[in-house]
């Protein structure tokens, strides 16, 4: 009796153990314990202006400071890390799409969905370039779609009162919620792009393409622009109701169509019940984002959604309003209507 114990004891035992260490490797929620202090946070580089500036002014106000740190892989790339397990918060400059959905669902990744500010997509050009100040969206659509590879290749077969120049495009790489969503907003079918174009995750890359190109063009978030007035040259957009620059202002009057949309922070609810760091970054975040969205280039939301993303932030609402599909023409009044159908 005692030797088939001896015998059976030993295997028996790291048998469990491995079936433990399995279960660890396995579970997210068991890596969001095992993580240090940090705070892990990725995705959008629209985003990053605006959390990156949290975390400093998260940290100045802290008499011990928390590791925090931002990544910059892009709005579909922040998801995978996200619904991995790998991050606490998910930058995004769009919702989460229903197969991300399914990614977290799958991995038991639950998120609490938080809209933190309002962007201006904003179509650049280099300050040299002295033809063009405004374009329409079906231009925009003639430019990127998959059929412009290698034959929309100058200014002059956009609008024929244009040079014959070349036509140099810089843009997000396709892991970008910026990128989705601007083939959206032109109506590419195909939700796709022509592939003949600089691409690149930073939105600071892209800056410097066209800033150092007389003939490039170039869109990302407005922050960037606003961080860059005399290195780029912003283009009003026509979207069939006469031209509109990008601001602020216009983005509070709905003005700035279909190219105005919110930005968010996504956060792993087990995160925020295990890591206290994680919780009083958030409540610090919506309680400095009126102040701190509008300092980096943005526009606010409302008082009235700020205290919406508290109280769901704080009563652990999880799940998204937008029903996994990124939303065109959203203005601040809809996305307060959105936010009180959670209560």
């Amino acid at each position: 009796m005692n030797t088939t114990v001896r015998r059976w004891g030993i295997p028996l035992g790291i048998l469990a153990l491995m079936t433990v260490i399995t279960a660890i490797v396995n579970d997210p929620f068991s890596k969001a314990e095992t993580r240090k202090e940090a705070i892990e946070i990725d995705g959008s580089s629209t985003v990053y202006p605006i959390t990156k500036l949290m975390a400093s002014e998260f940290n100045s106000s802290r008499n011990k400071k928390v590791e925090i740190n931002v990544g910059i892989s892009g709005t579909t790339g922040g998801f995978k890390k996200f619904c991995e397990g790998k991050t606490d918060i998910s930058d995004a400059s769009r919702p989460i799409l229903k197969e991300e959905i399914a990614v977290c669902q799958k991995r038991g990744v639950k998120y609490i969905e938080l809209p933190i500010a309002f962007d201006a997509l904003t179509i650049v050009v280099n300050p040299k370039n002295d033809w063009a100040n405004d374009i329409t969206i079906a231009e925009l659509k003639k430019i990127w779609e998959p059929t412009a590879q290698g034959k929309i290749t100058k200014w002059n077969q956009i609008r024929s009162s244009w040079p014959d120049k070349p036509l140099n495009l810089y843009g997000p790489d396709k892991d970008s919620g910026t990128y989705d969503y601007f083939m959206e907003a032109i109506k590419d079918e195909s939700k796709t792009t022509r592939n003949d174009y600089t691409s690149n995750k930073d939105d600071n890359m892209l800056v410097k393409g066209v800033s150092q190109d007389p003939n490039g063009l170039g869109y990302f978030g407005f922050a960037y622009y606003e961080a860059n007035t005399t290195q780029l040259k912003a283009l009003a957009v026509d979207s069939g109701k006469g031209s509109t620059m990008p601001s602020p202002q216009a983005m509070a009057k709905n003005l700035y169509q279909p190219l105005t949309r919110p930005l968010f922070i996504y956060i792993n609810y087990h995160s925020a019940q295990v890591k206290p760091e994680v919780k009083e970054f958030v409540d610090f975040y919506l309680a400095k984002a009126p102040k701190l969205v509008n300092q980096v280039g943005y526009i606010p939301l409302s008082e009235e959604v700020y205290h919406l993303d508290l109280v769901q932030f704080n009563q652990g609402e999880v799940g998204t309003v937008f029903n996994g599909v990124a939303e065109l023409n959203l203005t601040l009044a809809e996305v307060l209507r959105k936010r009180a159908t959670l209560f």
